[in-house]
């Protein structure tokens, strides 16, 4: 049997469409709020749509959870990828409807978009650049593209070391985060086509 990959379900709403699309790339997934098969997964994918608070509060009332995948990544090594709102999940806090705690994994703070041109709209919606950090090209992971975006919030990291991409949209926006065996990118893989199947396919590939 291959690795199981584990698509935290705490109610985050992209759930069917990131499964369909681990499983275009040959993954083995199993849908689950189980912090047991949590524990015993091979890798690790925390989705996320809606509001930084209401998809933290979900992810809080799965009881067991969080513990769960804080043992598997940071004491058993297993690789970790969130999406969207489970990128913005890692942050310390989140300011959407007040202020609401992340995990606490990656330093920094997820604001408001707020264009430095006016005439930039908000949400940050449709096709956009992927663009590698310096430090980060050659990513087992992540590499440059176009892939598909939709957000009215970003997450302003602390550490310059912790970004490993970023995109435009009146000014800069964090596009993908990263350490260790940890990544996370605001784009939708699942929508991205070709440029996201390769992404999904490069994290089930990932020894970090």
């Amino acid at each position: 049997m291959g690795e199981i990959v584990a698509l935290v379900d705490y109610g985050a709403g992209n759930l069917h469409s990131v499964e369909n699309a681990l499983r275009r790339v040959g993954a083995t997934v199993k849908v689950t709020a189980d912090p047991d098969v949590l524990r015993a997964a091979d890798r690790i994918v925390l989705p996320g749509v809606g509001s930084f608070r209401a998809c933290a509060e979900g992810l809080r009332a799965e009881h067991g959870v969080i513990e769960a995948m804080r043992e598997r990544v940071f004491v058993g090594g297993a690789p970790f990828l969130g999406i969207c709102v489970g990128m913005q999940l890692l942050a310390t806090r989140g300011l959407e409807h007040g202020e609401t705690p992340g995990l606490g994994w990656i330093d920094g703070a997820v604001r408001k978009i707020e264009p430095s041109d006016i005439s930039v709209k908000v949400p940050h919606m449709g096709w956009n650049d992927v663009a590698p950090m310096p430090h980060a090209r050659g990513h087992d992971v992540l590499v440059g593209g176009e892939a598909y975006f939709l957000h009215s919030y970003h997450f302003k990291v602390r550490h310059h070391e912790d970004v490993l991409a970023m995109t435009d949209h009146g000014g800069g926006l964090v596009a993908a985060v990263g350490r260790d065996n940890v990544v996370g990118v605001q784009f939708h893989p699942e929508k991205s086509q070709a440029y996201g199947l390769d992404l999904l396919s490069k994290f089930l590939e990932w020894k970090p």
